[in-house]
């Protein structure tokens, strides 16, 4: 009975403990693995929360997000004959998650790029967006920024990370996950996350010094 009640909870196995967590986890992928849509339901809802978090932090948008993880999901279930270390799933997923969050910003970035060029006018459509700027409360950064502000800040630092440096920060010093599990989504170096999560955290206090004071 306690083997199933494992199976059936696998975030919660009896005692908290690790070992049975990671067991729990491996039974229900090698479930998964011989077709049981069940096991890889349950797989879902244990990684739902963390894939969502990375995505929506990639991506800056709830729906997008939302629609990407699910996107992840299927096409893990898919794919799961090409996961060769059953026991390292979670890594596996994310791998995924960041991959196609990855791939969609940058086809959004050629989006607005194309926009930009179709709709730009000549040299007074410049002005009339710079006398539009000029005045403004982006003009006096001694005002202090509410909490909002404060967070659109930090997401737009973040969002101008280079790739692996985000990434890393967000995988390991805002999600949580191990280094080596960055390490393995990052294919590089426990080392080299290290690395990117320092230099990230350098670079986010220096664009945001004149905010946080």
């Amino acid at each position: 009975m306690s083997q199933r009640m494992a199976s059936d909870n696998p975030t919660q196995p009896q005692g908290n403990d690790p070992a049975a967590a990671a067991a729990a986890e491996l039974a229900l992928v090698l479930a998964a693995k011989a077709g049981d849509r069940a096991a890889f339901g349950k797989l879902a809802q244990l990684y739902q929360r963390q894939c969502a978090a990375v995505a929506l932090r990639l991506l800056g948008n709830t729906h997008d997000a939302t629609e990407l993880v699910q996107d992840a999901l299927v096409k893990a279930y898919k794919n799961l004959d090409q996961l060769q270390q059953s026991e390292r799933f979670g890594p596996w997923l994310m791998r995924i998650v960041t991959n196609l969050a990855l791939n969609f910003r940058r086809g959004r970035a050629r989006r607005s790029a194309i926009s930009l060029e179709q709709t730009s006018g000549g040299d007074s459509d410049g002005d009339d967006l710079r006398a539009s700027v000029e005045g403004s409360e982006l003009d006096r950064p001694e005002r202090p920024l509410t909490s909002a502000e404060l967070g659109d800040a930090m997401q737009k630092a973040i969002a101008s990370l280079p790739e692996k440096q985000r990434l890393a920060l967000v995988m390991f010093a805002i999600e949580k996950m191990p280094q080596k599990d960055v390490a393995d989504v990052l294919s590089c170096s426990v080392e080299a996350v290290k690395w990117h999560v320092f230099e990230a955290r350098r670079k986010l206090k220096g664009m945001l010094a004149e905010h946080l004071g």
